[in-house]
C-alpha cells in the first residue's frame, strides 16, 4: 500500500524565523510530503516557557506559512491542557489520519535527546522519524546514547520512498543548508532595538514589532 506522507513539524516557534521554513521546504522536497503540519508547542516540557504568549507565536506561525505549498498549521497543542508531549500529537493524527505515513520531522541535535522525551521509545510506533541533517554533524551510532544508537540501528534506512510503505516504524536522514539564524538571537536583537529584517519574514517581523514583541518595554 502507498500511503499519504504527513510531516510534523513542531516547536515553540517563539519567533517563528527563516530557518524554520528553509527546514520545512528541505523536508517538503527531501521526503516528497504530501502535507506538513506545522505545529507551535502549547508547553513545551523540554524548556523554559516561551516568551511569546501561545496566541502571538499561533499568529507569527500562521503569517510565515501563509502561502507556503503543502504547509498546514495545527492550532491542537496550542488549545490543549497539559504539556504539549509530542507522543499525544502523534497518538492524535494517528486517530485523525489512520490511512496516513507520519513523519516526525527532527534536527540533528532533537535526535541526540530523544532519550529524555516522554515516551520516546513509542515514537516509531506512531510515527517514522526524518533527521534534517546539517553539514558537519554526524550521525554516527557511537556518537549516541546506547539504546537511540540501538534503536538508530534498528530502524535507520537510506531509502526515504519506503517511507510511504508503512505507516510508521524507520528512520531517514536529509541533509539541510546551514543557517546560523536562532530565535534567541532573534529575541535578543529585538531586546536591543536591533533589526530583524532577513531573519524573519516580513510579516513576523511587523508582527513582532506591532505587538511590541521581545522588548525590554513589554517586560
Amino acid at each position: 500500500m502507498v500511503r499519504p506522507l504527513m510531516g510534523i513539524l513542531g516547536g515553540t516557534f517563539d519567533p517563528v524565523h527563516v530557518g524554520h521554513l528553509q527546514l520545512a521546504r528541505a523536508a517538503i522536497q527531501s521526503l516528497n510530503l504530501d502535507v506538513l503540519r506545522c505545529i507551535p508547542a502549547g508547553q513545551p516540557p523540554h524548556r523554559h516557557q516561551p516568551e511569546a504568549t501561545a496566541a502571538a507565536r499561533l499568529a507569527m506561525v500562521h503569517l510565515a506559512f501563509d502561502g507556503e505549498p503543502r504547509c498546514v498549521v495545527d492550532d491542537a497543542e496550542i488549545r490543549q491542557t497539559g504539556f504539549s508531549w509530542t507522543i499525544r500529537t502523534l497518538e492524535r493524527l494517528r486517530t485523525t489520519a489512520p490511512e496516513s505515513a507520519l513523519v516526525l520531522i527532527v534536527g540533528a541535535d532533537a535526535l541526540l535527546g530523544l532519550p529524555g522525551w516522554h515516551r520516546w521509545q513509542e515514537l516509531l510506533d506512531f510515527a517514522h522519524i526524518a533527521v534534517a541533517n546539517r553539514p558537519g554533524t554526524s550521525l554516527q551510532p557511537a556518537a549516541m546514547p546506547a539504546a537511540l544508537a540501538a534503536l538508530w540501528q534498528a530502524h535507520q534506512t537510506p531509502d526515504v520512498s519506503t517511507l510511504r510503505q508503512s505507516p510508521a516504524g524507520r528512520i531517514v536522514s536529509f541533509t539541510i543548508a546551514p543557517c546560523p539564524v536562532s530565535a534567541t538571537a532573534i529575541r535578543q536583537r529585538v531586546a536591543r532595538g536591533e533589526p530583524v529584517t532577513g531573519q524573519v519574514s516580513a510579516a513576523v517581523e511587523n508582527y513582532i514589532h506591532s505587538h511590541h514583541l521581545y522588548s525590554l518595554a513589554a517586560h
